[in-house]
């Protein structure tokens, strides 16, 4: 096995499940640590006979898109065990969007109680959660002993535990005007890209907010600048955006009531925790013939 780029708690870790260190020409499996470099990636494997990759991140669009990945090898990403990391900060903007925490922030004076209209607080609000997976199930369930009303959307419309209501994606038109905040938690593929566009922010109730923490694609950024610029919606709480990075001088920037978080939902010094025992789980799996955690569908690309 091989870990590429050399990572030194990775390569602890294939060592402690009984895997042997290879240069990636004579490597059965490659442990890729580099979430951005795809092209690094497929120079190893065109000099590899490696069977099985392992990729650092939940996110593999940069992959997809270059065209690495490919049904001949079995693949498999980190999908799942970043999510309680993420739905952290999910909650945490939520919170802060629910308490007018932009706006304190900002301040240099004192604001009266009064003049505080728009805070709330969760337990009687509605929630709306884009992406049911490991981030989306582990929002819903710190979001329940808040007491807010939770619904979700995903690509099958199978129920999320803790949902009052599930939807297919395709049906997600039916629960934005519910929703006083909706979290966007779902991957980017061809079928989510723009999925918050302008007819869904139309759609929105007065005073809702956007939260992503899952990839910026999600969301038509023009379409949102135009309804923040409107006053359609309370705001918009954004870890992700298109473009990433967001440049210097954009009109997201110098905007009131939106929050940005430069991708700091689950930084790589966080993640490799987290990654190194996957990393041990699988390695095991794959010597024992057994099925792999976090398998990524090559046809969906997630």
């Amino acid at each position: 096995m091989s870990v590429l780029p050399s990572n030194e708690a990775i390569e602890r870790a294939v060592g402690e499940a009984g895997g042997t260190l290879v240069p990636a020409e004579d490597a059965d499996a490659i442990v890729w640590v580099d979430p951005r470099d795809p092209e690094g990636l497929r120079d190893a494997l065109s000099r590899s006979p490696a069977r099985w990759v392992q990729l650092p991140f939940a996110g593999i669009e940069r992959f997809v898109a270059a065209g690495v990945i490919d049904p001949g090898r079995t693949w498999t990403c980190a999908k799942g065990i970043y999510g309680p990391a993420t739905a952290e900060l999910a909650l945490t903007l939520i919170l802060a969007s629910a308490r007018e925490l932009p706006r304190h922030l900002r301040s240099k004076t004192w604001i009266r109680n009064a003049d505080l209209h728009a805070t709330r607080r969760l337990a009687g609000g509605t929630v709306l959660i884009v992406g049911t997976g490991g981030i989306g199930s582990a929002l819903a369930e710190m979001l329940e002993p808040l007491g807010p009303r939770i619904l979700a959307t995903n690509r099958s419309g199978r129920p999320m535990a803790g949902a009052d209501r599930t939807v297919a994606i395709g049906d997600i038109h039916e629960l934005v005007p519910e929703a006083d905040w909706i979290v966007l938690a779902a991957p980017l593929t061809q079928e989510t890209r723009g999925l918050i566009d302008a007819h869904a922010l139309k759609a929105m109730k007065p005073g809702a907010w956007i939260v992503n923490v899952a990839r910026g694609g999600l969301v038509d950024t023009e379409a949102l600048l135009d309804a923040l610029r409107e006053g359609r919606l309370g705001g918009a709480a954004l870890d992700v955006t298109d473009p990433e990075p967001l440049p210097d001088g954009h009109p997201l920037w110098n905007m009131e009531n939106v929050i940005i978080t430069s991708h700091a939902a689950n930084t790589f010094a966080m993640a490799i925790p987290d990654l190194r025992e996957l990393v041990k789980r699988n390695v095991k799996r794959f010597a024992a013939g057994e099925e792999l955690e976090g398998l990524v569908d090559v046809k969906l690309g997630y």
